[in-house]
C-alpha cells in the first residue's frame, strides 16, 4: 500500500520508491519468495541508478541485499559478485576502517566460506576483523563472531592447532 501511495505522490525515479521497493523484498525474502525478492530489488536498484550519484552508499546496501538473496538460493557466484560490487562502493563511499567495510568482507568470506573456498574466507574472515578491531570497542559481539568465523574455517581446512585460540578469545569477549 505504501508503495502504491509513493507511485502516486513522488516522481517515477524518486529515492524513496527505491526505498519502498527494498522494503518490500526483504519480505518477500524472509517469506522465502526468493524470485520476488529479487524483482523488487532489481527494480530498486533501477531506479537508485538513476535517482542517487553512482557511489552512492545506499546502491552498496542494495548490492549486498541482492547478494544476500541469491546467498539464500545457492547462487553463490552471484552473490558474490554482488557482495564484492557492495565492497568497491563501500571503499570509495566511506572512510577506510568503517564497521560497514568489515562487514562486507564479513559477507564475501561467507560465500567462499560456503563455497568451500576456506582459504579466501580465511583472508576475508581476517580483513573483517582487521577493520573491526579499530572501529569498534574491544568487547563488541561483532569482534567475537569474527574470531568464532576464523576458528571455525581453521577448523574446516583441518588446521586444528590454528582453531582453538580464536575460539577462546571469541568465548572471553562474548564473557
Amino acid at each position: 500500500r505504501s508503495l502504491e501511495i509513493h507511485k502516486i505522490a513522488l516522481p517515477p525515479n524518486h529515492p524513496d520508491l527505491a526505498s519502498s521497493y527494498n522494503n518490500i523484498a526483504l519480505v518477500y525474502s524472509h517469506m522465502g519468495e526468493y524470485s520476488k525478492a529479487l524483482s523488487s530489488l532489481e527494480r530498486s536498484l533501477e531506479i537508485s541508478k538513476i535517482a542517487l550519484p553512482p557511489n552512492h552508499p545506499d546502491f552498496a546496501q542494495s548490492y549486498n541485499n541482492i547478494a544476500l538473496v541469491y546467498s539464500h538460493i545457492g547462487e553463490y557466484s552471484k552473490a558474490l559478485s554482488s557482495y564484492e560490487r557492495s565492497l568497491e562502493i563501500y571503499k570509495i563511499a566511506l572512510p577506510p576502517n568503517h564497521p560497514d567495510l568489515a562487514t562486507s568482507y564479513n559477507n564475501i568470506a561467507m560465500v567462499y566460506y560456503n563455497m568451500g573456498e576456506y582459504s579466501k574466507a580465511l583472508s576475508s574472515y581476517e580483513r573483517s576483523l582487521e577493520i573491526y578491531k579499530i572501529a569498534l570497542p574491544p568487547n563488541h559481539p561483532d569482534l567475537a563472531s569474527s574470531y568464532n568465523n576464523i576458528a571455525l574455517v581453521y577448523s574446516h581446512m583441518g588446521e586444528y592447532s590454528k582453531a582453538p585460540s580464536s575460539y577462546e578469545r571469541s568465548l572471553e569477549i562474548r564473557k
